[in-house]
């Protein structure tokens, strides 16, 4: 009985270590600032933006009108979002080593800046900024998107 017991408690212990680790690798990147009220929609949960907080793949970040966001990715891509946006992140990988490599996102409408980091050096192909009306391919280093309606 011991045995099972012990058994069943590792077993907990692993898939709860695994489950942390993948919940980690997750994550694209962190808001860096907050300015107003900002909500990150995650799995049908609306939460407040925090500085600090972990942005993940499939966010919808979404600002007021008198808000404003700054994120960081963690190959250094930076992106600030003005008051009245919407931006989703489609798909994000950092793994270089890999070969893994992807910055999508999604922007819906408002202001939105964007200045490349790693990835864009390492594989900009891999870089799309996808909007309502267009998808743009990153080349350079900034762009500034401003998508009305």
């Amino acid at each position: 009985m011991r045995r099972r017991i012990a058994l069943a408690v590792c077993s907990a212990l692993l898939f709860w270590n695994w489950a942390t680790c993948a919940a980690e690798m997750e994550a694209a990147g962190v808001v860096k600032s907050v300015k107003g009220h900002v909500v990150i929609s995650r799995s049908g949960q609306a939460l407040d933006a925090t500085e600090g907080m972990k942005i993940l793949i499939g966010d919808l970040i979404r600002t007021t009108e008198t808000a404003s966001i700054g994120l960081i990715f963690s190959d250094d891509s930076l992106v600030s979002m003005g008051p009245t946006s919407e931006m989703v992140v489609s798909e994000y990988h950092f793994e270089p080593v890999e070969g893994k490599l992807a910055f999508v996102v999604r922007f819906i409408r408002g202001t939105i800046a964007y200045l490349s980091g790693q990835i864009s050096r390492l594989s900009p192909q891999s870089v799309r900024l996808e909007t309502p009306v267009g998808t743009i391919g990153v080349r350079g280093t900034q762009v500034l998107i401003k998508l009305e309606g």
